[in-house]
């Protein structure tokens, strides 16, 4: 790669705009100098950026690009700056081979916005969720495994190519023991799916999400309610997995009917399973994930797109794990 330095320049028409392009204090510059290694250097209209050739043409393009979505969208926030460079820049995590970049076109179109992948993964996972019938997410909280999997489902409950939508949770524990909960039981079961409710309302307006929990179209049950159903022309999304058991894992694969879609999304690193009970999960994915139409996402900390402290959270926590395991701490520095 040529490491020779080179300086380009960019040019913009609408003064108004670039405040909000470099950011308060000029912090989005900042961002995109510490990622790439390059210098910033603005006055009037145009922008200077000297530093590693490949380095100064990725950071152009990022600004351009950001300076796009201000010019039809009006504004841009923080986390679609860091998106924009964690798209921009071939990702690792634990020692595993960077993603190459996918294609900026990769959306998904929901009734209220269109949705841009966040991260190399979060490309990768949407790709997954067109092309294959049945896809497993893995990862931590935070990386849009859920959420991703509900625009999907919403995106083509839209467009008329399933009739209906499933969201499915293990309801407190694998074992579901809701019994001890008051009120009736949508009201023991309410709280451990507000997740998807969430989702959902973020993907249709309100009404209409009522409006069709009501008649039917979009059921948001626990697993137990999926026993003994075949479930044809729906997309069935399973939230939390890792929190099933082999057995229930397996009912509910067993589940998927003609024109049907299903995404399991779960982090094996937040299993409540007592101790001596096998992730459900955990065994599925050893089991079927090289069957063609089958298609795993793994996700990692650097793929959280949630504030920059989350990413660090998880990765100090997987660090003491590691640490852990590998005898460097004693039951004190518990």
């Amino acid at each position: 790669m040529d490491k020779k330095s080179e300086s380009v320049s960019l040019q913009f028409a609408n003064n108004a705009l670039l405040p909000m392009l470099y950011g308060e204090d000029d912090k989005n510059l900042a961002k995109i100098e510490k990622s790439f290694g390059v210098v910033a250097t603005s006055r009037g209209n145009m922008l200077a950026l000297t530093g590693e050739s490949h380095a100064v043409h990725t950071s152009r393009d990022i600004i351009q690009g950001l300076y796009n979505k201000l010019e039809h969208e009006g504004e841009i926030s923080s986390s679609q700056v860091d998106a924009a460079i964690r798209m921009a820049t071939p990702a690792k995590s634990n020692g595993k081979q960077a993603r190459l970049p996918l294609k900026a076109d990769v959306c998904i179109k929901t009734q209220k916005k269109t949705i841009q992948p966040y991260s190399q993964a979060q490309a990768e996972y949407i790709e997954a969720l067109s092309n294959h019938d049945m896809v497993f997410a893995l990862g931590p909280a935070g990386t849009g495994k859920t959420y991703l999997a509900v625009a999907q489902a919403v995106s083509l409950f839209i467009a008329q190519k399933v009739d209906r939508i499933i969201l499915s949770r293990p309801a407190v524990e694998a074992g579901e023991k809701l019994g001890f909960l008051p009120g009736d039981l949508k009201e023991k079961i309410d709280p451990y799916l507000r997740p998807l409710y969430d989702a959902l309302h973020d993907m249709m307006p309100a009404e209409r999400v009522v409006k069709h929990i009501e008649n039917g179209e979009i059921e948001v049950a626990p697993l137990a309610f999926m026993r003994g159903r075949t479930l044809s022309n729906a997309y069935v999304i399973l939230d939390e997995a890792q929190n099933t058991t082999p057995t229930q894992m397996k009912m509910f694969l067993t589940r998927l009917g003609e024109n049907s879609r299903m995404v399991i999304t779960g982090d094996l690193s937040q299993t409540d399973l007592p101790k001596d009970i096998k992730s459900g999960l955990q065994d599925a994915i050893k089991k079927v994930e090289h069957i063609e139409g089958i298609k795993c996402i793994r996700f990692s900390d650097v793929d959280v797109v949630r504030h920059t402290l989350a990413a660090k959270i998880v990765q100090a926590y997987d660090e003491w794990e590691r640490k852990k395991r590998g005898g460097n701490i004693n039951q004190n520095q518990e």
